[in-house]
């Protein structure tokens, strides 16, 4: 995959000033991939590294939101197990529940980065301060993205993510 040029000192700038991470889920926290047993029970496979960078964030302040156009009992309970504050599942607009949060947390949308891997995510990236495609996302993500992971979905790339907020966060004396 060939990705447009990226400006990394725009991308730290904007990382630094982050407030609030948008994360969708299938394709992001998970490779994509959906699992169900014969009974029709659904699973998810999450990947630990992420947990723990999301976990740190948490504990510097940045306030995390999952918005997934599906409804999912694994979701909610990986996101009670790690205290993630914002959870919407089967979000049908997830740019008007990203837009709902921003106004209630009295944010500006420059202060939220979005990461997302296809078109349904396309929207809250554009209106995000910082977008973030994960590396194997669809590629028309690639316009609107300003930095992509190296990992993919469900492969660390979250914690990637995590810790680019961080450090830029440490380099800006925050």
């Amino acid at each position: 995959m060939v990705y447009k040029k990226v400006d990394l000192d725009k991308v730290r700038k904007q990382a630094a000033g982050v407030e609030l991470l948008v994360l969708d889920v299938d394709g992001v926290l998970t490779d994509g991939r959906l699992h169900f047993d014969a009974k029709g029970n659904e699973f998810k496979v999450f990947h630990a590294r992420d947990g723990y960078g999301i976990r740190r964030l948490l504990e510097a302040g940045v306030q995390i939101a999952i918005i997934s156009g599906r409804k999912s009992v694994a979701v909610e309970k990986r996101a009670a197990e790690l205290a993630i504050p914002h959870v919407h599942l089967g979000a049908q607009n997830k740019l008007a529940v990203m837009n709902k949060l921003v106004e209630r947390l009295s944010l500006n949308t420059g202060a939220t980065a979005c990461v997302g891997d296809d078109i349904p995510d396309l929207a809250c990236m554009e209106q995000a301060g910082l977008a973030i495609a994960v590396a194997d996302a669809h590629p028309d993500l690639d316009a609107v993205a300003d930095w992509h992971t190296h990992n993919g979905g469900g492969q660390g790339a979250v914690r990637e993510v995590c810790d680019l907020l961080l450090a830029a966060r440490l380099g800006a004396g925050n």
